[in-house]
């Protein structure tokens, strides 16, 4: 199973909905749209951060932040934290699923496959594919 697939199957059905429909009322509201204003979503689109990354930064910076706040107080306890999300990390390589993932996923944070699904509808509209078959393989 492929990762945003994993993601998709460990959200929540009522959020996973409306991701879903926000990438279909915003490939509907664009239909009509000059080449200009196609082209300036599929850049807003290759730029947005998908749920992989947000949850890879998230989990880097609280590790950073707990293991310096460790080092300059030079508790055993400030370890847990990095510990802590560590193991969020680890499980959710495994499993595709951790603990912050709901809250990411409720704040918007779209997988890969999804972002690439809305990126060809748009394609499809500005011309430059005839069908979503036409995709070239990554």
């Amino acid at each position: 199973m492929v990762n945003g697939d994993r993601v998709r199957k460990h959200t929540d059905d009522e959020v996973q909905a409306e991701i879903d429909a926000e990438a279909q009322r915003r490939v509907a509201s664009l239909r009509g749209a000059s080449r200009e204003v196609l082209t300036r979503r599929l850049e807003e689109l290759r730029r947005e951060w998908d749920v992989e990354r947000a949850l890879e930064v998230n989990a880097s910076t609280l590790i950073l932040a707990s293991s310096v706040v460790a080092g300059v107080r030079t508790r055993s306890w400030g370890f847990a934290a990095p510990a802590v999300v560590a193991g969020f990390l680890l499980q959710h390589g495994l499993q595709g699923w951790c603990p912050p993932l709901p809250v990411l996923r409720r704040l918007g944070f779209r997988t890969q496959r999804e972002i690439d699904a809305e990126r060809t509808a748009v394609r499809l509209l500005r011309g430059d594919l005839k069908a979503p078959t036409d995709v070239p393989p990554a």
